[in-house]
């Protein structure tokens, strides 16, 4: 049941800063701030005053003045949560900010919990749930790539597709449940060659969102690479160079680096989560092998994989090493050969690396990292690999773990449909596992679902969105 309380917030960042907006939604939104807000120059009340306009004046507490402040109202239903909203803009003092919630609380309103005005928002049909899960992506975006995908779905992308489908489904449901009231006559109004058609093409989307997860999440957390190779082949040099720090210790010690050093920077919008491992060699040491073992995971984890290489070595040594980690991998993963110290390296071995045989999946980049020497290359192949625009304009991707379950749960459902469609199943048991596939794609938009659920989702929001 939905809450009738006015209640109010800051919805800017902590701390102190140039402007800051407190927000209160709720019927009585304006009858509060009116009973604290004066307009010296003008003298009006709020109420009864222009939706979607700005009014100057100070804010007063039992007459002394708190602040001079800029107060935006915006009515129902045309407003971010359905209800009558005020925004205050005040100045950023911790001080003024708290003292104006003092007030508005003393005057009848309440203070808001985590993701409350969104919520509003969900519960008053302004947004679906998927989207209100998406206002706190793009609010947590920290790269342009994830703040395109929380956009998109922030404007309906994902509930929209879903929502045709699932439309067209429940008509055939409909129809199949309908026979089962004259089965005695042995009719038949759900054409099962239209339906068989339908459910392919679902299916086919729930498993393309579902498989979308993967990037999807690496976009939003960060493209995760992992830097492999022999130990002493520049692997942390070549991390620092990438942060532009020193974040890794960087000596002529072999097996300095024993453990995963893991670091996050933004590269031309785009997020990569790089992982420095252990460097890998045959050893005995017990310590530096857990490292190693570490490395393995990290590769099996990554989407892309830069395997930096010595051009002090050998080619047949360089190229042994190539097909060892070659063998490691699947072809989901993009390889990158990192050919380094090239500027000392051995002339045969760069030449043989020159025309060494590659896959569709496969890149070689000859670089110093100590110089820092064609690391624009580097960079170009890495977000090239991952094909990042690409993916970007693509009408969904799946971001969110939620709805990565439910799209598992919604895929296999549809597949039981396919197989009882194939195998001329009755309509009682046909309709059964059409309802719960129907029931997996309405969890994600919100049209079915429970408190707890929302409860949640919500309570990961800051205050005040």
């Amino acid at each position: 049941m939905l809450d009738q309380s006015t209640i109010c917030a800051i919805s800017t960042s902590p701390g102190v800063g140039a402007i800051a907006v407190i927000r209160l939604s709720g019927n009585e939104s304006i009858e509060i701030t009116d009973k604290v807000f004066r307009s010296p120059k003008t003298g009006k009340f709020l109420i009864g005053q222009a939706a979607n306009s700005l009014h100057f004046g100070q804010l007063f507490y039992h007459d002394e003045v708190i602040d001079e402040v800029v107060v935006g109202l915006f009515k129902a239903p045309h407003s971010y949560t359905g209800e009558d909203i005020v925004e205050i803009s005040c100045h950023g003092s911790v001080y003024i900010q708290q003292k104006i919630l003092e007030v508005l609380i003393s005057e009848g309103a309440q203070m808001a919990l985590p993701g409350e005005f969104t919520q509003r928002a969900f519960l008053n049909g302004k947004m679906d749930l998927s989207q209100a899960e998406a206002v706190a992506d793009v609010i947590a975006s920290s790269n342009a790539a994830a703040h395109k995908l929380a956009i998109n779905q922030m404007r309906g992308g994902f509930s929209k597709e879903i929502g045709a489908l699932r439309e067209q489904l429940l008509h055939f449901t409909a129809m199949v449940e309908l026979e089962l009231d004259f089965s005695e006559e042995e009719v038949e109004f759900a054409n099962r060659t239209e339906l068989q058609k339908l459910t392919e093409k679902i299916e086919v989307l729930l498993r393309n969102l579902k498989d979308s997860f993967q990037l999807g999440n690496a976009i939003k957390n960060g493209i995760p690479v992992a830097i492999i190779g022999e130990t002493n082949v520049g692997k942390s040099t070549l991390l620092n160079a990438l942060l532009n720090e020193d974040k890794a210790i960087v000596s002529d010690i072999h097996g300095t680096t024993r453990d995963v050093i893991e670091d996050v920077v933004n590269i031309h919008g785009t997020a990569f989560r790089f992982f420095d491992t252990a460097g890998i060699r045959e050893t005995k040491d017990h310590i530096e092998n857990l490292g190693i073992e570490r490395s393995y995971s990290k590769l099996e984890q990554a989407a892309i994989v830069l395997l930096v290489v010595d051009t002090h070595n050998s080619f047949d040594l360089v190229k042994s090493r190539i097909d060892k980690i070659r063998g490691r991998m699947d072809t989901k993963q993009q390889l990158i050969i990192v050919a380094n110290k090239i500027d000392t390296g051995l002339p045969t071995t760069i030449q043989q690396l020159e025309v060494l045989d590659l896959t569709d999946h496969e890149k070689l980049v000859f670089i110093a990292a100590k110089q820092k020497k064609n690391l624009d290359e580097l960079i170009d192949y890495m977000i090239h690999a991952i094909n990042i625009e690409a993916a970007t304009q693509q009408d969904v991707i799946v971001t969110n773990a939620r709805h990565y379950e439910i799209l598992k749960n919604a895929h296999t459902a549809i597949l039981r449909v396919l197989t009882g469609l194939e195998d001329g199943i009755t309509g009682d048991f046909l309709a059964q596992d059409i309802r719960e596939c129907l029931y997996y794609m309405a969890e994600i938009t919100g049209e079915v679902g429970t408190e707890e659920v929302l409860g949640h989702i919500f309570k990961n929001f800051c205050i005040g969105k």
